[in-house]
């Protein structure tokens, strides 16, 4: 019976935006039993990414509303399910594997779940392909950005928090969970930024904590300097920026074993390279997430592969390396906001 109740959690979890597919091998089972109980799944599946108060779930599942208000409570702070709310009302919505679910175990991670996730990312990360709208996009590093180039603010991560009033920092999961495994790069721990009304979820729940504006744009420079690539959420409103390295998130090492990277991630800009300017230094080739710039006698710039980060630029003392951005026609389109880039993820998924 539990076995079946899994199964129909994970079709669940498929039937939302961001997708949960189905192995062979059932890794996906094997991760949704670490994480919930038969009665969790039961619960989770009675929602949907529409917040709902724990009246109308309990009337779905014909359970008792103070009941199912304690469970749906607990199930949040477990990080099962997603709560927001104001003046005392809680409302309850499902909550996606990635981003989602995942990230909300941050703080309790154990080995064994860790090795499941890593086995099943990949198959989870073919999804991503597959539509055009994506949950996180490129942003360039402000240093990569000329004066001459238009720049709308939702194209610069320091303009996107300056338009917060609650920001949480929180680990980064990624590194945290490679650390585990004894694969930690050193790299900015508390590097993911959190907005909004998920920027209380999160700090209710402990897993980040509150910062000011000020501290948010350090955490950026921080991540300059280390070479990390900036993902925010893909809306003009974004929810979170990801400050992340090739060698440990899940999005950019999976896009790194593509052929072609740059058509399987939102991004307006890629990099060229002055060859009279360019001394061969490599610096700019290590920088790379992408493995986009490989040194022959200069630099050269697989534009199939770049993404656009703009983390090679800052760094060329010889300016021999600049950003240009792509033609209007094709720029990525920007949703006005978090639900709207997930309405177009399930569009094209052919899911409405």
């Amino acid at each position: 019976m539990s076995e079946d109740t899994y199964k129909k959690l994970a079709k669940h979890l498929d039937n939302l935006p961001a997708g949960f597919p189905a192995t062979d091998s059932g890794v996906e089972l094997r991760i949704l039993k670490q994480l919930f109980t038969p009665r969790e799944a039961e619960a989770a599946m009675a929602l949907t990414m529409k917040p709902a108060p724990p009246s109308a779930v309990a009337k779905r599942l014909g359970a008792d509303e103070a009941e199912m208000a304690q469970h749906l409570e607990s199930m949040s702070k477990k990080g099962l399910i997603f709560r927001a709310g104001k003046g005392g009302r809680k409302l309850y919505s499902a909550a996606q594997f990635v981003i989602g679910i995942w990230e909300y175990h941050v703080n309790d991670l154990s080995e064994e779940l860790i090795r499941d996730v890593n086995e099943y990312m990949p198959f989870l990360a073919k999804t991503w392909e597959n539509h055009k709208t994506k949950q996180l996009r490129v942003v360039p590093i402000l240093k990569s950005l000329s004066a001459e180039m238009m720049v709308t603010p939702y194209e610069e991560a320091e303009n996107i928090i300056k338009a917060q009033s609650k920001i949480v920092v929180a680990p980064c999961i990624c590194r945290k969970e490679q650390g585990m495994l004894g694969k930690e790069c050193g790299k900015l721990g508390e590097a993911c930024l959190i907005f909004g009304g998920s920027a209380f979820f999160y700090e209710e729940n402990g897993l980040g904590r509150s910062i000011s504006q000020e501290e948010a744009l350090e955490i950026l420079n921080k991540g300059m300097e280390e070479g990390l690539v900036l993902q925010p959420g893909n809306s003009q409103k974004p929810s979170n920026i990801c400050l992340c390295c090739g060698c440990c998130c899940q999005i950019l090492k999976n896009l790194s074993q593509l052929d072609e990277p740059a058509k399987a991630v939102a991004t307006n800009y890629y990099a060229a390279v002055d060859e009279e300017h360019c001394t061969a230094c490599a610096i700019c080739e290590e920088r790379c997430q992408m493995d986009a710039i490989h040194i022959e006698d200069v630099a050269q710039v697989d534009t199939a592969r770049c993404i656009g980060c703009g983390l090679c630029v800052p760094t060329c003392d010889a300016d021999a390396i600049h950003l240009v951005q792509k033609d209007a026609s094709e720029r990525c389109a920007l949703p006005k906001n978090t639900v709207e880039t997930y309405m177009n993820i399930a569009r094209e998924r052919g899911m409405v």
